[in-house]
């Protein structure tokens, strides 16, 4: 018999996307599946569409705002699959994207053997999403992935991945803080205990990326120190698979790589990062910039250079996404009108 594949979406205020990121989990040409969305305390219009689309095939679950992670702790209590399929409230799968992977399962049966996938960015249209092939796009072992990601500041979004039964429970719950790389964390505790990754390149997940809306949040001493913790525990699962010269070289190199969400105005998250260098036999020196933001920050300080290097990023941003957004619905005028 097929595998059952449990697709888990945590959903919070996700009013604009929730529909479409459902409609592609619906759309999945791999038949046995079920699909658990978690209802993390909307105050938005999310519980009525959520409603609209509850079915035998989909589950709706509701709990108070507690974050993403404890929805998606929540989704996994409930899912029956063999595998599990992650998707964000806004991101969506290609039609084909758990068939491509699960063709694979057929040759090899096991079950820690962890499937990878392809990932397009896109704003409005998946037709003009762009596709960054980095180191991490191949089949890996399980310290080629850590050395990869921590050397070279890479990674794998959480839609690409489908993890099996067995990988899942071998990983544990996601951790339950606010932080922005809480998938970060995760993932390398599913990656330590996989003994392979295969890469299916003909396996498309879509991230929709220049969502501003927890921008500040992610900045919150809350959600830093949330982040440095989640920082910590990926190092420690490096270290634990293997604790050499060249795995405390990648740990500090990767420490250094994330330093700039507390320099220089955290000093206590600053002072545990150099504590924790000094553990990995190495030391932290200030973050690089770029030519143009050195001379704002030798003139008006690092705190100005700063907010001014992530103004032009919103700004250069929103102009991308406003622009896919009038080809988007030009496109939907034409289709309407054939």
């Amino acid at each position: 018999m097929d595998k059952l594949v449990s697709i888990l979406i945590p959903a919070y205020n996700s009013e604009r996307w929730i529909a479409e990121t459902i409609r592609s989990a619906l759309n999945q040409t791999w038949l046995r599946k079920e699909i658990i969305i978690v209802d993390d305390g909307s105050s938005d219009n999310t519980p009525h569409i959520l409603r609209s689309f509850q079915s035998g095939l989909v589950k709706i679950i509701t709990q108070e705002n507690m974050g993403s992670t404890a929805a998606r702790n929540k989704a996994l209590s409930y899912a029956q699959g063999d595998y599990i399929q992650w998707l964000d409230n806004d991101d969506l799968l290609a039609p084909d994207k758990i068939s491509q992977q699960l063709k694979h399962s057929i040759d090899t049966q096991n079950e820690r053997i962890l499937f990878s996938a392809s990932l397009g960015l896109f704003y409005y249209c998946t037709e003009r999403a762009k596709f960054m092939c980095n180191s991490l796009w191949q089949d890996l072992t399980p310290l080629d992935y850590f050395l990869f990601k921590f050397n070279k500041n890479i990674w794998l979004q959480s839609g690409q991945w489908l993890v099996s039964r067995k990988l899942t429970e071998m990983a544990g719950p996601w951790l339950e803080i606010r932080t922005p790389d809480d998938d970060g964390e995760y993932f390398c505790r599913v990656v330590a205990n996989c003994e392979k990754i295969k890469f299916v390149p003909e396996a498309i997940a879509y991230w929709r990326v220049g969502q501003f809306g927890s921008l500040n949040q992610a900045r919150s001493d809350q959600a830093l120190s949330a982040l440095f913790i989640s920082i910590s525990r990926s190092i420690d699962h490096l270290r634990a698979f293997e604790d050499s010269d060249r795995t405390r070289a990648a740990c500090l190199k990767y420490l250094h790589n994330r330093l700039w969400y507390f320099y220089p105005d955290k000093p206590a998250l600053l002072e545990k990062a150099k504590n924790l260098a000094r553990e990995l036999g190495g030391d932290l020196l200030p973050p690089k910039e770029s030519m143009k933001f050195s001379l704002v920050r030798k003139v008006f300080g690092w705190k100005i250079a700063k907010n001014l290097k992530n103004t032009v990023w919103r700004a250069e941003t929103l102009a991308l996404k406003n622009w896919d957004r009038l080809i988007f619905k030009i496109a939907n005028v034409k289709k309407s009108s054939a």
